[in-house]
């Protein structure tokens, strides 16, 4: 099997770090590529889109699963789908929408598949009703260390260890899934505007009861009384008898758009404070002050970005830092606290988004807590950073919080027992089932996961 040496990066584009690159196109090639990894093992990899370092191996192997991209069956009466890891969600929504179904979970993008969504336990706006991807996966066919394929159902240890398990105890080959039934492929969308971080969250407390799908852009660089000022968009899919007569004629119809590609170079400092500052202060004047009912595609509601190719050049060569913590219920002041400190510091993120975790799932280091989500994208060049998010790290600790490892780049190991109160189990069974520490990343390897 052909293998070739390649720089490898998140979708962050920080920290590279060359390793060998292996395609298989079939469960032994797979199998084999496990057996022949090497001293620093391997670790499988999908579209690329953790955004800091949990599908790179520095030194060692990365498996690219896209090539095992076969949908096996959909029971279209029943509501799930077989089909390979390396089938993303772009690629089932074209499949299943046609036939009334839609993924149970998506976050920010399509361009993800099934294997890294359950090793990732992927959220999306609808947490606070459907959770995490794993609760929606009945079981799932894992390669482990020793070459064999064992069938993982739900509610075993090694279900839970593999759903947000970044990865590490083996390779997803198949999943089995249960899908969300829809009348169309549109999206009936409120947008309001919150004039501060007190006005969204009582918005978000007392309303996200009515809706599947809620999200919260935030300003974190408003300051004073506008600090957390925020434009808020619920939804649900449409039912049929809420479109236009014309879009009846084909209510399943998934026709996503794209733009040109972002430009390979980016001017360093593109993204500062003033040209942060202006985007933020237009989209929030643009946003109506509320707007009911309005029918938006499902890719302009989710995946906004995805329109966008390579949309991650416009932070310049030194790439950015997504940074996602969740806080639980009845610790407001810490996220008042430290979205007081973005603002502060002027940190300049026209990607931020504020929203409510319903009830975790059982996943050993699944990141969903009940609770509130903050995430930011942040220049990597910004002086001190690295200090700030620290401190940062600190408070959330502290109250009991966490961040994603999927978008984590800089997380120190210390914190990381207190964010994650199963690591130990999680950690005992990797030695149990890889005491060779076949399956590494670089991730990993930081953490000591």
């Amino acid at each position: 099997m052909p293998a070739d040496s390649v720089s490898v990066t998140g979708w962050g584009r920080t920290a590279p770090t060359t390793a060998r690159l292996v395609r298989p196109r079939t469960y032994g090639e797979a199998a084999a590529a496990v057996r022949e990894c090497g001293a620093r093992g391997g670790i499988a990899r999908g579209l690329g889109r953790a955004y800091g370092d949990a599908a790179q191996n520095a030194g060692g192997a990365v498996l690219d699963m896209t090539g095992l991209d076969r949908i096996h069956a959909v029971d279209a009466g029943g509501g799930t789908v077989l089909c390979d890891a390396g089938v993303s969600l772009h690629r089932l929504m074209e499949v299943l929408l046609p036939l009334g179904w839609f993924v149970p979970v998506t976050p920010g993008t399509r361009y993800v598949t099934v294997g890294g969504a359950i090793g990732a336990d992927i959220h999306g706006k609808n947490h606070h009703v459907s959770g995490s991807f794993s609760r929606h996966v009945l079981s799932f066919e894992l390669l482990t260390a020793d070459g064999e394929i064992r069938t993982v159902g739900r509610g075993t240890p090694l279900f839970d260890a593999t759903a947000g398990g970044m990865g590490l105890t083996g390779v997803i080959l198949t999943a089995t899934v249960r899908l969300q039934p829809v009348e169309s492929a549109l999206m009936c969308v409120d947008t309001e505007r919150a004039t501060d971080l007190d006005d969204l969250m009582a918005r978000l407390t007392t309303g996200d009861h009515r809706y599947r799908y809620s999200v919260a852009w935030i300003d974190l660089l408003a300051r004073g009384a506008r600090t957390g000022r925020s434009v808020l968009t619920r939804g649900d899919h449409a039912p049929l008898d809420a479109l236009p007569p014309r879009a009846r004629r084909h209510p399943l119809a998934f026709r996503p758009s794209r733009l040109p590609a972002a430009p390979a170079f980016v001017p360093e400092g593109l993204l500062g404070r003033t040209t942060v500052g202006l985007f933020n202060e237009l989209w929030y004047r643009k946003a109506p002050r509320a707007r009911r009912g309005e029918l938006q595609p499902i890719p302009a509601f989710f995946h906004p970005l995805d329109g966008v190719p390579h949309w991650n050049r416009v932070y310049g060569r030194g790439g950015f830092v997504q940074y996602q913590f969740v806080v639980g219920h009845g610790r407001e002041e810490t996220l008042r606290r430290i979205v007081r400190r973005i603002s502060e510091r002027g940190c300049p993120s026209f990607l931020a988004v504020l929203k409510r975790f319903g009830e975790g799932d059982p996943g050993w280091l699944s990141f969903p807590v009940p609770g509130w989500t903050l995430a930011l994208d942040i220049p990597a060049n910004l002086p001190g950073l690295g200090a700030f998010l620290d401190e940062l790290d600190e408070e959330v600790a502290g109250a009991g919080g966490r961040v994603y490892l999927a978008k984590d780049a800089r997380l120190r190991p210390e914190l990381l027992a207190a964010m994650y109160p199963r690591l130990g189990a999680f950690r005992s069974l990797r030695r149990e089932l890889d005491p060779r520490g076949v399956f590494t990343s670089d991730l990993s390897r930081r953490l000591g996961l």
